[in-house]
């Protein structure tokens, strides 16, 4: 393809062309080489992500005991692509099979963990107080972890998104190298995406943590009115 072009969207193109022509009877399309490599590894990663989320869901069920709690994690972690999304929109990046897919991956770990911490908490306080009180404390009490851990991976992580190599060697700075570029998509996945679950866990989580007592309570409410 031209300079600049993207080889999938030209592909996908040649398909469609390729459809609407009369071959004739008996002749199928078939592509090779890197199309067919980069099917394969789209439809490995799909697995390996489904087979992650179920050994996690299967986890979270055991330490947890309440589905709520363990599809609210998983929950999380599927909201927290949008920011790897954004991530290749603001960065002008394409969707890669195998870089962007492994960064997905690797941050479904980081936002399970700390979705972990902030539930775990609330668990141990609201045995000792009202559970409303129990979430504005466990918010309170994990703020600081989650923010550290989530300021500490993208400062770690920031150099490999723009390509940047040091020279321990001759102290020196480089940038777009092979083995720089290689690292972009992976790391630019990781960095937004746990910039935008951090927003989730602080926000999204103990929002959804309070609404279950909500519900909760105003379906007692609508129980006891109908028992009288």
């Amino acid at each position: 393809v031209k300079p600049g072009e993207n080889v999938n969207a030209e592909i996908a193109k040649l398909a469609e062309w390729l459809q609407e022509q009369d071959l004739g009877s008996g002749i199928n399309v078939e592509f090779a080489g890197d199309q067919d490599e980069q099917n394969d590894s789209q439809a490995f990663l799909q697995s390996a992500m489904l087979a992650a989320l179920g050994l996690m869901f299967t986890i979270l069920l055991a330490q947890f005991n309440s589905f709520y709690n363990s599809i609210l994690v998983l929950s999380a972690v599927v909201l927290s692509v949008s920011g790897v999304l954004i991530g290749m929109l603001v960065m002008g990046q394409t969707f890669s099979i195998i870089m962007t897919g492994t960064g997905i991956v690797a941050l479904a770990g980081i936002v399970v963990n700390n979705n972990i911490v902030l539930i775990d908490t609330f668990q141990e306080l609201r045995e000792k107080m009202p559970p409303l009180e129990a979430i504005i404390q466990t918010v309170s009490l994990r703020l600081r972890p989650v923010l550290l851990t989530t300021i500490t991976t993208i400062a770690g992580l920031t150099p490999m998104m723009f390509a940047v190599s040091i020279d321990f060697r001759n102290f020196a700075l480089t940038q777009g190298t092979p083995t720089g570029l290689w690292w972009v998509q992976l790391s630019t996945a990781v960095v937004f995406g746990l910039a935008i679950s951090t927003f989730l866990t602080l926000m999204v989580t103990p929002s959804a943590l309070a609404a279950r007592v909500w519900i909760s309570r105003g379906l007692k409410r609508l129980f006891s009115q109908k028992a009288l």
